[in-house]
């Protein structure tokens, strides 16, 4: 009878510890599902310190004609774009496509859409990617690699 108890316990105590573990999982996908709105709204806003802030410092990236990108040229790059005169961006809220946690890492599969207007030109256009987020000493979750692109340049923005 004892020997059934334990065994009990610890079916239980499995349970209640693969409960938790999706309990986290869920939280931790809900935490960067509101980073990557919260990026949105600030560029939609022109905030490039909020721009800047879903950026681990030791962020890498890959898109088109930038094959090892940093986070200063990133940043870098965003100021002088949304400094161009006359130009309107606007991104949509991120289609996340899946989100897989595995302790401190993260992957994202998702897709973004970017509406530019100049004068009378405007064009919609979507840019696939993929983010790995790390969550940073301070339990935040930010982006520490992506590869992003687009299947049909936005002709604004050539």
């Amino acid at each position: 009878m004892t020997r059934r108890m334990l065994a009990m316990a610890v079916m239980l105590a499995g349970l209640s510890a693969t409960a938790m573990a999706q309990t986290n999982v869920e939280s931790d996908k809900a935490a960067i599902t509101e980073r990557l709105q919260r990026w949105a709204a600030a560029f939609n806003a022109r905030d490039t310190a909020g721009i800047c802030d879903l950026f681990a410092a030791d962020l890498a990236y890959t898109v088109p004609e930038v094959a090892d990108g940093n986070r200063n040229r990133l940043c870098s790059h965003l100021d002088t774009l949304l400094a161009t005169p006359g130009l309107q961006l606007h991104y949509g809220k991120p289609d996340i496509r899946e989100i897989i946690v595995s302790g401190d890492i993260a992957i994202v599969r998702l897709a973004w859409t970017l509406t530019a207007r100049k004068g009378a030109a405007r064009d919609t256009g979507t840019e696939p990617g993929m983010d790995i987020f790390k969550r940073q000493p301070d339990g935040r979750w930010s982006i520490v690699r992506f590869i992003a692109f687009s299947t049909t340049p936005n002709k604004v923005l050539e």
